[in-house]
């Protein structure tokens, strides 16, 4: 055998070794990952039931659902989403067209990444001590744990990720667009939004979709802002109930039926996040396509 051969089965080895410890970890993590699920949809589809949609929640040993736990997290998600969306969209459109290069734009990422890797309860905190205490002080405590607080603390978790998946979608459109359309003499304004921006939306819409798939399972920051209510409220001003924070709280009760709608209000919230990732790859597949 010549140095040759020596070194091919060497290198063989290696690369075999190498293969088999990817496959082993990845079939460890795949093995965790599906009996999370399987356990979730067991659990969830025996007590999913109408009621689940269309009662409140119910006091231990009687009968009710989550609808105004998914009610206050629909509102609080979208609340979220409307005050976060613009100031992503328009932080990363100026990260990617106006401070690529920058200094100051190299800070303002570094920023960004420590806010989006941020644990959420470090920013429900936050919310909590800048946002809650001073108004309960200022209004005679009045206004304290609120929806719009719990709205505020999850469109802190979306604008970093508005913010970099803009700032990334842009920055992987051509210069050579940006060249031809000044050349034409179109003014900067019009180039960012009307063309780069329209060039790049699939991405763009993508990283909103997945903000909102972040903010529907988040618990950690709701129990320090919107914390939590027994009956429906469409008060902005009060406390509010929150699909996370009932899981949260029936998982620790020691009654059965608060477990089953634990249970079924888990398996509503993934299917929601699946249907989410799905569609955002669709979006991502379909624009490729074209």
């Amino acid at each position: 055998m010549n140095a040759n051969e020596r070194l091919y089965r060497k290198r063989a080895v290696k690369n075999g070794v190498a293969m088999f410890l990817s496959c082993g970890a990845t079939a460890f993590g795949l093995l965790w990952l599906t009996w999370i699920l399987l356990t979730t949809i067991i659990n969830g589809f025996q007590a999913l039931n109408l009621r689940l949609f269309t009662q409140m929640t119910p006091p231990p040993g009687t009968e009710g659902g989550l609808a105004n736990a998914f009610y206050g997290s629909a509102l609080m998600s979208g609340i979220a989403l409307v005050i976060g969306t613009p100031i992503g969209l328009m932080a990363g459109i100026w990260l990617a067209e106006f401070a690529r290069h920058s200094r100051l734009g190299t800070t303002v990422r570094f920023i960004n990444d420590i806010l989006l890797s941020a644990p959420s309860i470090v920013l429900g905190l936050f919310i909590y001590t800048g946002v809650i205490l001073p108004l309960n002080l200022l209004t005679n405590h009045q206004v304290g744990f609120s929806a719009i607080a719990g709205a505020l603390a999850l469109a802190l978790l979306v604008i970093p990720v508005v913010v970099r998946t803009t700032d990334e979608m842009l920055q992987l459109q051509p210069s050579t667009m940006r060249e031809a359309a000044l050349a034409l003499g179109v003014p900067q304004w019009k180039l960012t939004l009307q063309i780069v921006l329209r060039a790049a939306k699939a991405g763009v819409v993508t990283g909103i979709l997945l903000a909102l798939a972040r903010i529907t399972g988040e618990t950690a920051p709701l129990l320090f802002t919107a914390f939590g209510n027994q009956f429906w409220s469409s008060n902005l001003l009060k406390p509010i109930a929150s699909v996370p924070v009932v899981i949260f709280q029936y998982a620790m009760s020691p009654f059965d039926d608060w477990h089953a709608l634990a249970w079924a209000g888990a398996l509503v919230l993934t299917l929601f996040v699946l249907v989410l990732s799905l569609a955002s790859r669709l979006i991502l597949l379909r624009n490729r396509s074209h």
